[in-house]
């Protein structure tokens, strides 16, 4: 049974979605570079395609969709980003250097706390991601 997280937002399941104009580099870059878990899929409904990745409850997950007619949209700011807590700093720089090895090098982050336990990387889109090491306290 899935409970609402509150009585004020009683909701049982969190999805960010995003367009973008290149699905298959996407899903290569957020399932075989950062190692998220494709958990659903749809081509064709009402012109558009798109996949939704997991993280480790499928109650949250990212979705990115891809119309037929698809344009490159612009990146948000340099500063909006997707954080991943990673605790162990070897995993993180396993990843990281993956991805390097995919194309996507670390880039610096407009923030710089960012850089203290984090690695900023691109998408294939423009948008940043950041590997943090550490715990993933609210408070951090």
């Amino acid at each position: 049974m899935t409970l609402p997280w509150s009585d004020q937002l009683p909701a049982v399941q969190f999805r960010a979605a995003r367009p973008t104009h290149q699905l298959d580099k996407i899903i290569e870059f957020y399932t075989q570079g950062l190692g998220l878990q494709i958990i659903g899929s749809f081509a064709q409904h009402n012109g558009y395609d798109g996949v939704m990745l997991g993280l480790p409850d499928v109650h949250y997950h990212l979705e990115f969709t891809q119309h037929v007619d698809a344009i490159p949209t612009p990146p948000p700011s340099e500063d909006n980003l997707l954080v991943f807590y990673i605790p162990n700093r070897e995993v993180r720089d396993a990843i990281a250097a993956r991805l390097n090895s995919m194309g996507y090098p670390a880039v610096e982050p407009e923030n710089p706390y960012w850089k203290l336990n984090g690695v900023t990387i691109c998408d294939p889109d423009g948008w940043r991601i950041v590997l943090q090491n550490s715990a993933g306290l609210v408070s951090e």
